[in-house]
């Protein structure tokens, strides 16, 4: 019973189909997550009964070494026993001789003993022996399913944090489509444009006074070169008149 639970439990895990799994899950990061621990407390569990298993037949296997070199041994006592016999009888010490080979049928039954457990067991170890080894491979596929979930869930984490990200960037843009930034830089363009305007009128006036006064200074300029004409003009007269009037 307990060999037949590992077994389901070890085929049932393995067979599981992670894919389903997860397009079943309402969380699917949730649900890899507690696969995992599932899997891992599974795996641990399940290589403790086969490691009792493979104890037993390790057991059962040095008990057979046993029961072989039990007879062997048995055999070899009763080798040694009958040979003597044979070597006693030949000097004609029959009694003694008798004896000998009373010790070599009982080692010999000794040894018909050892053979027997040694051959009963070997069937157990067989099956035990294809049993280990189907765990193993059990056990083999539970790794690599573990491994295969791992994967699969830093594969999804990965993957929805990507779309998280991404699905904060389509919100930004969607932000950016209702309050277009390019309609305040063009206010803004609107405002430094008056501004200019500005300044370039004030500059305006300031050359129009500036002008204004250079031209007053040239009105001045132009009234003293008439008063000096004027002046140049009356002095040749002024010369002239006074010695006209000493002659008279």
């Amino acid at each position: 019973m307990v060999k037949q639970s590992i077994f389901g439990r070890i085929s049932t895990l393995v067979r599981a189909n992670i894919n389903s799994l997860i397009d079943q899950a309402e969380d699917p990061e949730k649900m890899l997550d507690q696969l995992v621990r599932d899997y891992t407390n599974s795996i641990a569990e399940a290589e403790d009964a086969v490691a009792v298993t493979i104890g037993n037949l390790r057991m059962l296997e040095q008990d057979h070494k046993e029961d072989v070199d039990a007879a062997a041994d048995w055999g070899r006592k009763a080798l040694a026993a009958s040979s003597k016999a044979d070597e006693l009888r030949s000097a004609g010490n029959t009694a003694d001789a008798d004896k000998f080979d009373n010790l070599a049928k009982v080692a010999i039954g000794k040894q018909l003993q050892s053979e027997k457990e040694a051959k009963d067991a070997e069937p157990t170890i067989a099956s035990q022996t294809e049993v280990v080894d189907k765990l193993k491979e059990g056990l083999n596929g539970m790794h690599l399913k573990l491994d295969q979930l791992r994967s699969k869930r830093n594969e999804l984490v990965a993957r929805s944090k990507t779309a998280a990200a991404q699905s904060q960037v389509l919100g930004a843009m969607k932000s950016i489509d209702i309050q277009d930034p390019t309609s305040e830089l063009g206010r803004f363009d609107e405002k430094v444009r008056r501004e200019e305007a500005k300044v370039m009128g004030q500059q305006e006036l300031a050359s129009s006074s500036l002008d204004k006064q250079f031209e007053s200074l040239e009105d001045l300029g132009t009234q003293s070169e008439i008063e000096a004409r004027l002046a140049a003009l009356k002095q040749p007269v002024e010369l002239t008149a006074t010695p006209h009037r000493d002659q008279q």
